[in-house]
C-alpha cells in the first residue's frame, strides 16, 4: 500500500502514489514516550508552532500565505497510542497538474519546512506572550473535560482502572505540568524532539516516489536517532472498584472498564473486533437492542475497545434510579455472549460494519494514513482483503470463549447531587 524508504536512522518516509485523490496529503508523526510533562509539553508546542513562525510573524499572516496556496491546510496536533505521545505536523494542497500554476508544490513544502524548522524565537527561545496565551488556550482545553460529562465519567474510569499507567494520561497533559513550562522549557523540548523523536513521514498523492523522497530530504535534513519501541504497559490487577460520584447535572452516567487478554496484535485480535461489535460496537449490538431499545434503560449504551491498553469500556446515559437494573443488564448481555447467545444475523452484521468503516476510512488520504500507521507493526502486511477474510473467518465459538475471559475491574456512576 506504501512504499518505505529510510531517510535515516529512526527516521522513515511512506509514499502512495495514487491517482484517487486531487490533493497531495502529508503527515509527520514526531513520537517518544508518554508521560504527563512530555505531553503538556508537546501539546503546548504543537499551539505554538501553529500560531506563527520565523517568516511569518502573526496568525493572520501565516493563514493569508496558506489561503494564497489554493486553500491550502497545515496545523499542528498532538495524540497518544499506547505508551507513546505523538506529535503531529498535517498538510494537504491541491495537486498543482490540475492548475495553472506549476509551483505550488514546492511553496507548500517551503511553507512545511518554515512551520516546523523556523519557529518564531526572541533571544533564542519562543517568545513569553505567545507561550502564555497557548498555555492558557491548552489549560482551557484540558480543564473542558469536566464540562463534557461523558468524557468526564470516561477520564474517571480510566483513573480508576490505570491510576498510573499511560492509558489514564491526557494526550494534553495536565493543568499542573502546563503551568510549569516556560519559553526556554519549551524550546528545549523542541530541539530535543527534532532530534530525538522517532519519525514517520507519510505522504499520499498522485506523485513520483523517488521525486517525492528527494524533495523531502532537501527540506528536511532530519539526522540518525535511536527508534522508539513501542511498548506493552505492564500494570498489576487492580481489585475491583465501584465508584459513585456526584455533580450539578441530571443524566447518569454509568462507565464499566473490563479487562481483556487481547492486545493489539494478538492472533485473536479479530476475534476481539468482532466481540466488541456484537456486545456494543453498533447500532444492531446487544447493548443497544436490549439496554436502549427493549428495556429503554437508556439515552445510549455502547461498547468500545482500547486494543493498546486490552480494555473493554461500556459507556451509557441512564436516569439515576435506574442505576442497579443498567449495571445488571449490561453484565448480562456480555454473559449471553459467553453462552453462545449470538446469531447469525448479529454476527453478519458486525462483519459487515467492520469491513464498511474500514472501507470508508480508505476513502479519504488520511484515513489511508491513519490505517496504515496503525497496522504496519504487525506481523504481515496490511490489506483491505486480508483484513475481511480474518473477520470473516471469526466463528461464534471463538468469541464465546474469548467473552468468558473478559473481567469486569471497575465501575464509575456519575449522577446529580440529591439522587
Amino acid at each position: 500500500m506504501f512504499e518505505k524508504i529510510k531517510i535515516a536512522e529512526g527516521v522513515n518516509l511512506y509514499i502512495r502514489p495514487t491517482t484517487q485523490f486531487k490533493t497531495i496529503s502529508f503527515s509527520f508523526k514526531f513520537r517518544t514516550a508518554l508521560t504527563k510533562q512530555s505531553a503538556s509539553q508537546r501539546t503546548v508546542l504543537s499551539n505554538v508552532l501553529q500560531h506563527s513562525n520565523a517568516v511569518y510573524k502573526t496568525n493572520a499572516a501565516y493563514r493569508s500565505a496558506l489561503d494564497d496556496l489554493y486553500g491550502a491546510v497545515l496545523y499542528f496536533d498532538t495524540g497518544k497510542k499506547g505508551t507513546q505521545h505523538a506529535f503531529y505536523m498535517n498538510a494537504e494542497v491541491v495537486n498543482e497538474q490540475y492548475l495553472a500554476e506549476d509551483q505550488v508544490l514546492d511553496k507548500m513544502m517551503t511553507m512545511m519546512q518554515t512551520a516546523l524548522l523556523q519557529p518564531n524565537l526572541q533571544d533564542g527561545v519562543f517568545l513569553d506572550n505567545i507561550v502564555a496565551r497557548e498555555k492558557q488556550i491548552v489549560t482551557e482545553r484540558i480543564a473542558a473535560v469536566f464540562d463534557d460529562k461523558t468524557r468526564y465519567a470516561q477520564h474517571r474510569l480510566m483513573q480508576i482502572l490505570r491510576p498510573q499507567g499511560a492509558a489514564s494520561i491526557s494526550a494534553n497533559g495536565t493543568v499542573q505540568d502546563v503551568a510549569t513550562i516556560t519559553a526556554t522549557s519549551l524550546y528545549e523540548t523542541y530541539q530535543k524532539m527534532l532530534s530525538k523523536d522517532t519519525i514517520d513521514i507519510y505522504i499520499v498523492g498522485d506523485v513520483d516516489v523517488r521525486e517525492m523522497a528527494a524533495r523531502i530530504q532537501s527540506h528536511f535534513a532530519f539526522t540518525d536517532r535511536m527508534p522508539y519501541t513501542q511498548t506493552i504497559e505492564q500494570v498489576a490487577p487492580q481489585p475491583f472498584d465501584y465508584v459513585r460520584e456526584q455533580q450539578v447535572m441530571k443524566q447518569g452516567k454509568l462507565h464499566m472498564g473490563f479487562s481483556t487478554p487481547v492486545a493489539f496484535g494478538d492472533d485473536r485480535f479479530p476475534v476481539m473486533q468482532v466481540l466488541n461489535g456484537v456486545f456494543g460496537g453498533y447500532a444492531h449490538s446487544k447493548l443497544f437492542m436490549n439496554v436502549r431499545e427493549k428495556e429503554s434503560l437508556a439515552y445510549y449504551a455502547s461498547s468500545s475497545y482500547l486494543s493498546h491498553y486490552s480494555l473493554l469500556f461500556v459507556t451509557s446515559g441512564i436516569e439515576p434510579e435506574n442505576e442497579d437494573k443498567a449495571y445488571q443488564l449490561i453484565q448480562q448481555q456480555l454473559q449471553a455472549i459467553c453462552d453462545g447467545q449470538i446469531t447469525a444475523r448479529e454476527l453478519q452484521q458486525t462483519k459487515a460494519q467492520l469491513k464498511n468503516q474500514l472501507r470508508e476510512a480508505l476513502d479519504v488520504a488520511r484515513g489511508q494514513i491513519e490505517v496504515y500507521d496503525q497496522y504496519k507493526s504487525l506481523k504481515e502486511p496490511f490489506t483491505v482483503e486480508n483484513w475481511s477474510a480474518k473477520w470473516e473467518a471469526v466463528t461464534a465459538q471463538e468469541i464465546s470463549e474469548l467473552a468468558a475471559q473478559i473481567k469486569l475491574q471497575a465501575v464509575y456512576f456519575l449522577s446529580g447531587k440529591g439522587e
